[in-house]
């Protein structure tokens, strides 16, 4: 038993999956099953339940889980208590967020991270900003920048970074969208609308739709993230309510083709922030990180 093998079944307990366990981890599944089988015959028992859909962790399972968290917090603290003599702390620190985000966000507080601590590695994965909460607690990401969601996780602890307003864009070109949704009072049913397919953003949307009264709008397309919609929109294939972040940071050419709606009743803004699993928080590393927050 080493190191390694108590993290990746850690990851594993977490994730009860194998296959995003091996991608998250970068090792081969065959090799995955290779390292939880030989822990299995270290320990003298099964660690987990499988089957054709579910991977669960057994009793014993669970007493090595408890086990491995506390020997990698003691060892990331012992690291922690050796480095205090050297300039700072060291290692990988795992971080998730949208791509805008990685623009309008992200960096000051790298900057002021990094400073204190030049020798952590960080690695950097973009993506939905609505799977951010479920990377973190799947474990493939320490910590993420997310929208607050309508229930918060009792494993999650959040803290904010600020609000972000709504805008409603639609296409800067002559088109039939662009013709409806700038007469003096538009009709939204009849317009074709792009959504997020899922997140915050998309539970402030459905609640514009409840105050407009449209019970049946038109729905052009879902799209998983914000960054592709303004594309959408800039095409001319509808309009979209969005966070106003996403609009700009787009490229300045298709930012160029698409309007904002005025006098128009937005949703309330959405709540931006960073999340981490609350049992992680005593970690050197992901500690030193919220503290920059």
């Amino acid at each position: 038993m080493d190191l390694r093998d108590l993290k990746l079944f850690l990851h594993l307990a977490e994730s009860c999956h194998f296959g995003r366990t091996a991608r998250a981890m970068h090792v081969s599944p065959s090799t995955l099953s290779r390292q939880i089988q030989r822990l299995e015959e270290d320990v003298g028992h099964a660690l987990f339940l499988r089957d054709n859909r579910t991977v669960t962790l057994t009793e014993a399972g669970e007493r090595l889980r408890q086990f491995a968290q506390q020997t990698l917090l003691q060892y990331q603290q012992l690291r922690h208590v050796m480095d205090l003599n050297g300039p700072s702390l060291s290692g990988e620190l795992r971080l998730f967020c949208s791509v805008t985000a990685a623009y309008s966000h992200l960096p000051p507080i790298l900057d002021r991270f990094r400073a204190e601590h030049p020798q952590v590695e960080i690695k950097l994965t973009t993506g939905d900003a609505a799977d951010a909460i479920e990377m973190v607690q799947s474990g493939e990401a320490d910590l993420a920048i997310a929208g607050r969601p309508e229930s918060l996780p009792a494993s999650i602890d959040f803290t904010p970074l600020g609000l972000i307003p709504l805008v409603l864009i639609a296409p800067a070109l002559p088109c039939p969208v662009r013709n409806q949704a700038t007469q003096e009072q538009p009709d939204w049913a009849q317009i074709p609308f792009i959504l997020p397919d899922q997140g915050p953003a998309r539970r402030g949307i459905d609640l514009w739709f409840r105050r407009q009264r449209i019970p049946n709008p038109q729905i052009y397309a879902t799209v998983s993230g914000h960054e592709a919609i303004v594309s959408m929109v800039a095409l001319g294939c509808g309009i979209a309510l969005l966070p106003d972040v996403v609009l700009e940071n787009s490229p300045e050419p298709v930012r160029n083709r698409v309007l904002t709606l005025e006098n128009v009743e937005s949703v309330a803004p959405l709540e931006l922030g960073v999340c981490v699993q609350k049992k992680r928080l005593g970690e050197p590393l992901i500690n030193a990180f919220w503290h920059q927050l």
